[in-house]
């Protein structure tokens, strides 16, 4: 089944290893990162949910992308082994991790509110 052309969404901000710590780790509020692929459905799946909740929680949390494989040391660092991986930092630490598509935004959102 061929997979459907997904539009980039506006609202996340594609980070690399360049801005990964400016990005991420000294930010001040939480930060949800999406270790994605270009080739992955289930990424392109996930992408609309995460763009809406990246502008329903603008200023209290931050929703981010990461190519997992044009980031290669960042993925293994943080054991990114599949995609879409999900992780949650706050404060500079993972908080909590999440592997696949089947997540709704509502529980998204449930995991970055706990960790606020």
């Amino acid at each position: 089944m061929p997979v459907p052309c997904v539009r980039v969404p506006a609202m996340l901000t594609e980070i690399n290893e360049a801005n990964f710590k400016s990005e991420v780790l000294d930010s001040k509020i939480p930060v949800l990162v999406d270790f994605w692929g270009e080739f992955c459905a289930p990424c392109k799946v996930l992408l609309p949910v995460l763009d809406q909740l990246a502008g329903e929680l603008d200023g209290k949390a931050k929703i981010v992308k990461i190519d997992a494989h044009a980031n290669a040391s960042i993925s293994v660092r943080y054991g990114v082994r599949a995609v879409p991986n999900l992780i949650f930092f706050k404060d500079g630490e993972v908080r909590e991790q999440f592997v696949g598509a089947a997540i709704t935004k509502q529980e998204l959102r449930n995991k970055l509110e706990s960790i606020m």
